[in-house]
């Protein structure tokens, strides 16, 4: 193949699509297996604690798969298929990609820097609950009795960022989760078998997840790839020049888009083919998070997917523009649109409070059908019964919907 090619931007979209497990349904009941397969083609799994509607890891996964089991998501944490640390935000990663984020841990402190500060400042109170979690097992924050605030720190108490502390550090792990509680435990209990000596060197840790992020994406610059695993800017540039020098990744331009050089993974060029080759063919129409690797780099989704979207939770009420959590809209390659929703569990409704089409996308019958599927997929997963929509800009999108809903 030629040194460099030349990827429309449609083309450009479609190869991130199949890359991030986008572009086509699963054509069957989806398996335990399968959890991990996406796992390890997205690379990290992204946690929230947000739960306005499924909680993110939950979503990001059935945005792929369909309807499955969220149990089995846990059970492969607790049996060691994978492991929770900070990635891009705090993530549950394969575990055979711990090497490298430990490399990550010996080189610098990967959490929030208070909690590093006070860890610096409170050492006697972090041993004391290394010691204890040595002499009684895992443990989880609300074991410790003491109620004494740690700071300004939404009033967590001196043992949570202690245990924090040490989790960052790499002294403890998460070795499971209970209703979403962290279980802390001590590293060997839950890697009997490491040796920080199988740890690469931080350049070579950082060269292997930035190939992964470029894999991941199907094709980045600097500035996505850096986002993928949070790296600084400079380091993942440096480990793209060398990653193109060893032939791991090719170069590649996009039309009409800033921001290059791009590239592309290099190992297998089967999608790159397709893509040029106009062969990658999106028909998926899926519900996303508002953390789905898709989208989850704002800047990204907005120069390649021209998809200009902020999570508003966070936002003040007054300021926020389409509601408090709003869902984007993935229809066949295109993000047109985006959803405020809400669940009501003991009423087994999903709420749509409005509906959003993005500028230019027009009601049709495909998009009407496939989004009803969606939606009713999406609330039978969680198992719902109904689907109520509210409003929808264009209004005569809501009509069709509930029309499409009750058929």
């Amino acid at each position: 193949m030629p040194s460099l090619h030349t990827l429309s931007k449609s083309q450009a979209q479609q190869l991130m699509l199949a890359s991030l497990a986008l572009l086509k349904n699963l054509r069957r009941k989806a398996i335990k297996e399968d959890l991990l397969t996406v796992i390890r083609q997205i690379h990290n799994l992204q946690l929230d604690t947000i739960s306005v509607v499924a909680r993110a890891h939950l979503h990001i996964l059935w945005s792929r798969l369909g309807n499955y089991n969220p149990a089995w998501l846990e059970e492969l944490h607790a049996q060691g298929d994978l492991f929770e640390y900070f990635s891009h935000g705090v993530c549950l990663l394969p575990i055979e990609y711990y090497p490298l984020i430990r490399a990550r841990m010996l080189n610098k402190f990967m959490g929030w820097n208070m909690i590093e500060e006070w860890g610096q400042q409170n050492a006697d109170i972090t041993q004391k609950v290394l010691e204890h979690v040595r002499q009684n097992g895992e443990v989880r924050v609300s074991d410790f009795k003491n109620k004494t605030p740690g700071g300004a720190w939404w009033d967590w108490k001196a043992e949570k960022l202690a245990l924090e502390n040490l989790y960052y550090h790499g002294e403890l792990m998460i070795s499971r989760r209970d209703k979403f509680q962290r279980v802390y435990d001590l590293r060997e209990s839950v890697l009997p078998n490491w040796d920080d000596q199988a740890a690469p060197a931080y350049e070579e840790a950082v060269k292997a997840l930035v190939l992964k992020a470029v894999n991941a994406l199907g094709v980045a610059n600097s500035t996505w790839a850096a986002n993928y695993f949070y790296f600084k800017k400079g380091e993942t540039g440096a480990a793209l020049k060398a990653l193109e020098q060893e032939g791991k990744i090719l170069k590649v331009s996009i039309e009409n888009l800033k921001g290059g050089p791009f590239f592309v993974p290099r190992e297998d060029p089967s999608l790159l083919i397709a893509a040029l080759n106009n062969k990658l063919n999106p028909t998926m129409t899926t519900i996303l998070s508002p953390f789905d690797p898709l989208v989850s780099d704002r800047g990204r989704s907005r120069e390649l997917f021209d998809f200009d979207y902020q999570i508003e939770c966070y936002t003040p009420a007054p300021k926020r523009k389409y509601g408090y959590f709003v869902l984007p809209v993935l229809h066949k390659g295109k993000l047109v649109g985006r959803m405020d929703a809400k669940v009501w569990r003991k009423e087994k409704r999903l709420q749509v409070i409005k509906l959003f089409l993005e500028p230019g996308i027009k009601v049709s019958i495909p998009l009407t059908r496939d989004l009803s599927g969606s939606l009713k997929s999406y609330a039978s997963w969680q198992g719902l019964d109904t689907v109520e929509i509210d409003l929808s800009d264009p209004e005569a999108f809501k009509e069709a919907l509930q029309a499409e809903l009750k058929a």
